[in-house]
Parts: structure tokens; C-alpha cells; sequence
């Protein structure tokens, strides 16, 4: 199964397609190695998880508290701010399927300030109560949407700066207010088709 790569996830797959082809023989010829839905997920995953901290805490955590530069908000466009972490990550989520990357992905979480980020699938269900219960544990599974067959991953998403608790237990929508740092907010959702 190949998959139509974008932007920074390009990289993952740039580098599980090397991997994939890497596999010589003494006699030079390469063979191919196969690649899990599990390593292509995890590896996207990876990506994601390393943008979107790249971001929360070089550029909102650093601009909005150690430099005041400027404030991150949920209402960015108007208030003339940075777009909240969630939201960047929402962006190239929907940037991504706007161009059939051939996965999906989403933060969501059982705990959501915007009810558009609400587990709707059983898998999304049961895989933010299980990274909720086990932080360190990832969560996957097949499920089947609209007639097709997805690998579906589910990967904890933890508080990784101050700014990510103050507002999420601030806000008026929030369900919870007690967020402490390390603690898992929600989940990050990969969906790869199979088939």
C-alpha cells in the first residue's frame, strides 16, 4: 500500500520509503521491505507530535509568557494573535484532507473546549479512555467507516507548557479546570485506509 505524503509528514514517509528500499543484498540489488500501517502511523505521529511542540513551546509558550510578545487565542484572526496550538493542528489536519494525503488526522479529546473535537467513532471512544487511563500507552485498532477498513491509531496528547493548562482550565467551554503538566488532555487520531 503506498500513501500520498504532505508537508512535515512527508518527511515520515520519506524516511519509511528509504527504509522500505533499503534492504541490499551482497549481490546490490535492493529488496523491499514491508511497512505496517502501525510503523507508517507511528511515524506520522511522530512528526505531528514534534511539530506541534516545536510551536507550543518555542514559539506560543515564548511569545505569549517569557517575551509578552503577543498572545495566542482562540479568536486569532480578530484579536490580531497567534493561532492556539490546537488550532494549527487543526489547520494542517484539514489542509491534509483537503488534498487526499491518503490518511487523516485529529486531535480530539473526551475533555473538549470545542465540541467539534469530541470522540464520534467507538475506536476514537475507546482509544481516549485507554491514553487517558495509561498515558504511555498508544492505542490501535481497525474500524470499518462508510464501507471502508481503517487502521486507526490513538496517541496520548499531554500538557507540554503552561500555556496549554492555563488555558484549557480558564476557558469558559471547558469541561475540566484541573489540568496539571504531563497530564494527558486528550488524543492525537491517525486513520490510514487499508484495502
Amino acid at each position: 500500500m503506498f500513501i500520498r505524503l504532505i508537508g512535515r509528514a512527508a518527511i515520515a514517509g520519506a524516511m519509511l520509503a528509504a527504509t522500505a528500499c533499503a534492504g541490499s543484498t551482497d549481490a546490490g540489488t535492493t529488496e523491499a521491505v514491508t511497512v505496517t500501517p502501525q510503523q507508517m502511523a507511528d511515524a506520522l505521529h511522530a512528526v505531528m507530535e514534534a511539530d506541534r511542540t516545536v510551536y507550543t513551546r518555542n514559539v506560543v509558550n515564548r511569545l505569549q509568557n517569557d517575551e509578552k510578545v503577543i498572545k495566542a487565542s482562540e479568536h486569532w484572526q480578530d484579536d490580531k494573535a497567534l493561532p492556539l496550538p490546537a488550532q494549527m493542528f487543526r489547520m494542517g489536519a484539514e489542509m491534509a484532507a483537503q488534498k487526499n494525503a491518503g490518511f487523516t488526522y485529529a486531535l480530539l479529546s473526551k475533555w473538549p473546549v470545542n465540541k467539534q473535537n469530541a470522540p464520534k467513532t467507538d475506536a476514537e471512544k475507546a482509544g481516549l479512555d485507554q491514553v487517558a487511563a495509561n498515558g504511555d500507552k498508544n492505542y490501535y485498532t481497525q474500524e470499518t467507516l462508510g464501507g471502508k477498513t481503517y487502521f486507526t491509531a490513538v496517541y496520548p496528547d499531554k500538557a507540554i507548557a503552561p500555556a496549554c493548562i492555563s488555558c484549557h482550565n480558564a476557558h469558559k467551554d471547558s469541561p475540566r479546570s484541573d489540568f496539571k503538566m504531563g497530564e494527558v488532555m486528550g488524543g492525537v487520531v491517525v486513520r490510514i485506509p487499508l484495502g
